[in-house]
């Protein structure tokens, strides 16, 4: 007796099943209620109405753009998947009519689910006795990839692309349902904007610039063709491989389904088979170090504005949330770096890039926090192939030095500690004894050497003899003299010189000076006014700026606008219910106008300036510094033990700036007494040339109350 009739017989059966089976299936998504009753049946369908709604509302992930402060000009993006959100409108027809004939011919006539596809694949798949033939609509695949988009765990991710029969089903119900909530060109124009092309190309946007680097409202059918047949098998059908032999024949294929669907004339079609597949690849730019090369320095401000956004509420729970919303949240993010006053800060550094010791500067607008100007001595690359090594006789020969290449945020903003800033500190006691009402006439015979009975005897020394004498607050700031701040930091309190600055923006980041500023140490930490505290430029820009602004202090911000996917302003909510643009700047009162002014009439005694109310006492650390800049300004010098770093920090009413010169691979480099004026410089210089052309301000005097 023959097999071959029981055999056939045994093929008859499954396809008999599987036409059953698609039609129950399709029976069973339109009609619910009918497959599962009582509260089941409810909860299944209000769990389905909840997701159609949600996946109604996504949108896929988009990337962010960073812009120069023109608002215009794109310095970079951040993404994990490159992709531009656009309007159908600005889409040309040839891609919507080649994405319906590549992935669902009938589109237009089916409700979100295709009967006639889904007995087609359940026929195919009885025969291959697997998965060898899909029924995925394009509404069921769009609801796929929303589901991926909109995962918030592996478990949700794992779930919405599974290869199993009960993903297909639910894709199929939410399908159904989703068909109700949106109109065929508002679910093409979804699935466009999240398909996959392969190359990074995330939504037609993307693949369009990256194949023909042009727009979608510009693709030609040839070219709409190409993509369109990427969205099956991206790698398989890469038309910029080697070898376009795979990729000509799917785009052949979509133009023969165009033709067939009216789309295209069949004269049309073969003269679009005939061309040969032309690309104009783009590579488009992500994260800081793709800026363009004439905008390479900005690479520095550009990783602090990434630190800056990591540490934002705004932006989620913590750093992963913050940084996952930056490269998938289609931000416009517009910079606060002034170009006129940037170039002049990269102009006026005093060494190049060759040096071991860096040399920064930072600038901060007082009133506002924005940074103005961040540049160093350095090119900002993540090859260091070419760097000597360490200076650090403790890192090894194979440790690279921070020259001439780096990315490491050596001005403040990341994770370094920054540097010993010296003399500049003694800004901090001096305000904080204005502020509690002590006059800028607060006299000390300050002697050469003074032992401290309040620091355990630490008896600290002046740099020059010519200091000894009879010091106020004007003299003792404009020389530096070190014994006159140690005795006036022990008038008004270690501990609130210390809390002042902390208030000023200035954080401990090495475990001495957390230890130092502690709750049971701080009232001794006699030598914080000499500045043993290790500060960055960002940090001391900013706390100057907030003298300049009348002692209101504004956080340090990197941008000037931030703007949602949809053009608003990006928002965070207050503690106390307010909603506020991102952006904005955050200031507080951190001390009386009068103490700050009383403090910047102090200030101008070092930069060889005319202070409003008293004396310098005759001569002062950078007395050129008033003469370069060419308008009233304040400041101050700083140098560490045996000159290992110099700093300058000065300011006018409209810009604060920091600069320093140290070696931040081995802080026992010392920089020496030579190049100590290189910060006085900087600033000085970066000063005069970002202020040419603009209108003198006057710094306000302070009152005869704080005169004394």
């Amino acid at each position: 007796m023959s097999n071959r009739p029981l055999a056939a017989a045994g093929r008859t059966v499954p396809l008999l099943r599987a036409g059953l089976i698609a039609g129950i299936v399709i029976a069973a998504l339109a009609y619910p209620l009918v497959a599962v009753t009582g509260l089941g049946a409810k909860a299944t369908a209000h769990a389905t109405e909840s997701k159609t709604r949600l996946l109604a509302k996504a949108l896929p992930a988009e990337t962010s753009y960073l812009y120069a402060p023109d608002g215009k000009t794109v310095l970079t993006m951040f993404y994990e998947e490159y992709r531009q959100y656009t309007k159908l409108s600005d889409m040309s027809p040839n891609i919507q009519q080649a994405i319906v004939a590549a992935e669902d011919s009938r589109f237009y006539q089916h409700k979100g689910v295709d009967p006639k596809g889904v007995v087609r694949a359940f026929v195919a798949n009885a025969h291959a006795s697997g998965v060898s033939q899909g029924a995925s609509t394009l509404t069921m695949q769009y609801v796929r990839m929303a589901l991926r988009d909109s995962a918030t765990t592996p478990k949700e991710v794992q779930e919405a692309t599974q290869q199993t029969s009960l993903r297909k089903i639910k894709e199929m119900r939410l399908a159904l349902d989703l068909e109700k909530e949106l109109s065929k060109e508002e679910i093409i124009e979804r699935y466009l904007n999240s398909a996959y092309f392969g190359h990074r190309a995330y939504g037609i946007y993307a693949a369009s610039e990256i194949f023909f680097s042009k727009t979608p409202k510009d693709l030609t059918p040839v070219e709409a063709a190409t993509l369109a047949g990427l969205v099956k098998s991206p790698s398989q059908y890469d038309p910029a491989s080697s070898d376009q032999k795979e990729a000509t024949a799917r785009r052949n294929y979509v133009l023969d389904r165009m033709s067939q669907l009216g789309y295209l004339s069949p004269d049309a079609a073969t003269s679009a088979k005939a061309e040969p597949i032309r690309l104009k690849l783009t590579n488009p730019p992500n994260d800081c170090a793709a800026l363009p090369e004439k905008f390479n320095s900005w690479g520095f401000i550009c990783d602090y504005l990434k630190n800056w956004w990591s540490s934002q509420p705004a932006f989620g729970q913590n750093r992963l949330e913050r940084m996952d919303k930056l490269r998938r949240g289609g931000y416009r993010i517009v910079l606060s770096i002034d170009p006129k006053i940037q170039e002049a800060a990269e102009k006026n550094l005093g060494a190049g890039t060759g040096s071991p010791f860096a040399n920064g500067i930072v600038l901060s607008e007082p009133g506002t926090g924005r940074v103005k100007a961040m540049a160093v001595n350095r090119t900002y690359s993540l090859d260091l192939s070419e760097n000597p090594p360490s200076s650090n006789p403790e890192a090894g020969p194979k440790v690279k030095a921070n020259y001439p290449n780096t990315v490491a945020p050596l001005l403040g903003g990341g994770d370094l500690p920054g540097y010993q800033a010296g003399s500049t500190f003694k800004m901090f006691p001096m305000l904080a004894a204005l502020n509690e009402g002590m006059p800028l006439s607060t006299s000390f015979n300050a002697p050469h050497r003074y032992q401290s009975a309040i620091y355990d005897g630490w008896a600290p020394t002046n740099a020059s003899g010519a200091m000894t004498g009879m010091q106020t607050m004007w003299s003792g700031f404009g020389k530096s003299v070190n014994t006159y701040f140690v005795w006036l930091e022990e008038r008004v309190g270690a501990d609130k010189a210390v809390r002042l600055a902390e208030q000023l923006g200035l954080r401990w980041r090495t475990d001495v000076d957390r230890e130092q500023a502690s709750p049971s140490k701080v009232k001794k930490w006699g030598a914080f006014t000499l500045g043993v505290s290790d500060a960055t430029p960002l940090e001391m820009a900013n706390a100057y700026a907030a003298v300049a602004a009348d002692g209101r202090y504004c956080e340090a911000m990197p941008v000037q606008g931030i703007f949602n996917r949809d053009g608003t302003p990006a928002t965070y909510t207050t503690a106390s219910g307010i909603s506020r643009e991102v952006a904005k700047p955050r200031c507080r009162q951190v001390v009386t106008a009068d103490a700050a002014r009383a403090a910047t009439d102090a200030a101008r005694c070092p930069t060889g300036d005319t202070p409003a109310r008293g004396g310098c006492g005759g001569w002062s650390t950078a007395d050129s510094v008033r003469g370069t800049v060419g308008r009233p300004v304040a400041g101050k010098t700083g140098t560490t033990d045996s000159t290992r770093s110099a700093w300058f920090v000065g300011y006018t009413p409209e810009l604060a700036a920091a600069s320093f010169i140290s070696d931040p691979d081995n802080p026992f480099n010392a920089v020496g007494d030579g190049q100590s004026q290189i910060p006085v410089n900087a600033v000085a210089e970066t000063l005069r040339d970002a202020l040419k052309g603009k209108p003198t301000r006057q710094f306000t005097p302070p009152s005869d109350a704080i005169v004394g």
